[in-house]
């Protein structure tokens, strides 16, 4: 399986966003000067797919799988393919506060501490539905490692689309991720034209 080895503030820095929005509290402390030209318009929208990519750690075929699928699917194909992109397990997973970037949750989930439904899955890209619960497996969750988890972001904001119960380890689906669940700004058109060219 490929992964991404990028330094993550470097890449922040270099995509403009927010370390803050992959689960990182940290600044970089490099001086790195950015050059002043202006960006094509291929450029810009290079740009913003390069940023979703890599808030969500996808590589660059299953990103355009998720872009054929919205393409596919009723509705706005830009706020489809966010969609798409925010039901994945390891997302899900980090936005219910049981790992605290999106690549610890792809590890955890690899590992084997969570089901769905009662069925254990290990598989980070495995997309969620509305109704499906979400749980860490009974023999992971005395381990410090969620205990700590637990206490940690007992307090932190769940998006609206998803329920979490601090004390059974467990989360719900609710509904379908709407784009004012994003909490990053991008511009998911660009990456539409990017692809329709």
């Amino acid at each position: 399986m490929a992964k991404n080895r990028e330094p993550v503030l470097k890449t922040c820095k270099t995509l403009g966003l927010s370390p803050a929005v992959l689960g990182v509290m940290k600044e970089t402390t490099r001086n790195m000067k950015q050059k002043r030209r202006k960006q094509s318009e291929y450029g810009i929208q290079l740009n913003e797919k390069q940023k979703v990519k890599f808030i969500y750690g996808v590589l660059e075929k299953p990103f355009y799988h998720y872009y054929e699928m919205a393409v596919k699917a009723n509705g706005i194909t830009g706020e489809n393919l966010l969609q798409f992109l925010e039901r994945r397990l390891d997302n899900v997973i980090f936005r219910l506060g049981y790992a605290s970037t999106r690549r610890e949750a792809k590890q955890l989930i690899n590992h084997g501490h969570f089901t769905i439904n009662g069925q254990k899955v290990n598989i980070p890209s495995y997309l969620v539905k509305p109704g499906m619960v979400i749980a860490v497996k009974e023999g992971s969750r005395s381990s410090a490692k969620f205990k700590a988890l637990a206490e940690a972001n007992a307090v932190a904001v769940v998006p609206k689309w998803l329920e979490r119960d601090v004390e059974h380890f467990t989360g719900k689906v609710i509904a379908m991720p709407a784009r004012d669940d994003i909490d990053y700004d991008v511009q998911e058109h660009l990456i539409v034209e990017l692809y329709s060219k």
